[in-house]
């Protein structure tokens, strides 16, 4: 096998909270008396969560704080096992490839805080994957390659062996700049803007599909 371990990014992969995080930070900056629309925050989409709202609140002419951010995630916590979407078979994509003997990361730009509520949106165990890497955890965002050489080293495999699944341009980026293949979803970008902007080595239509390259 190619592969000897997947690292996820989390948000428009393992399951779709991109517009509950726009929402919910639309929530929060109105208590800033910003009005932000949603698509204010689509050319910071997974870049990270300070990026993400304090991006949109500096465009607005507002200082960022890191209450900002915190507010958002008192309003996505509070949704997200409603509103945010498990694409079909995520569950079980997950339990299949960790059968096979893949050893499995997250690696999400967000906070812990939000990753931790996405998993447990999804309903797996947090223990399937050996490494939460987060927003935090490294100075540069992605697209710098930062977060994926962290996962890689957290679980002790080399660049080489690590499949990457992402969603967002700046994501595949950081996964060719670390030297790992890429899986790209189309959610928040089309297959065609992904295959022409960052040439990921492998296209799926659904995320359920992983498992297929595997066959």
């Amino acid at each position: 096998m190619k592969y000897k371990a997947i690292l996820f990014d989390m948000d428009g992969v393992l399951i779709e909270s991109e517009f509950l995080m726009r929402h919910s930070a639309i929530q929060a900056l109105a208590e800033w008396g910003i009005e932000a629309k949603h698509e204010d925050f689509r050319e910071f989409t997974g870049m990270g969560e300070d990026m993400f709202v304090g991006g949109v609140a500096e465009k607005y002419g507002h200082t960022y704080t890191f209450d900002m951010k915190d507010r958002a995630y008192d309003y996505f916590g509070a949704q997200v096992k409603e509103l945010a979407h498990v694409p079909d078979g995520v569950k079980e994509m997950l339990m299949k490839l960790h059968e096979m003997g893949f050893v499995m990361a997250v690696c999400s730009a967000a906070d812990l805080r939000k990753v931790r509520y996405n998993i447990q949106a999804i309903g797996v165990d947090e223990s399937i994957f050996s490494a939460l890497v987060t927003g935090s955890d490294v100075e540069r965002k992605k697209p710098f390659p930062d977060i994926y050489l962290e996962g890689a080293r957290r679980i002790g495999m080399e660049p080489k062996d690590c499949l990457v699944v992402e969603d967002a341009v700046s994501g595949i980026k950081a996964a060719h700049a670390a030297g790992m293949d890429a899986v790209g979803v189309p959610t928040t970008f089309s297959k065609e803007e992904l295959a022409e902007r960052v040439h990921p080595e492998y296209l799926l239509n659904e995320i359920k599909e992983l498992t297929d390259l595997f066959a």
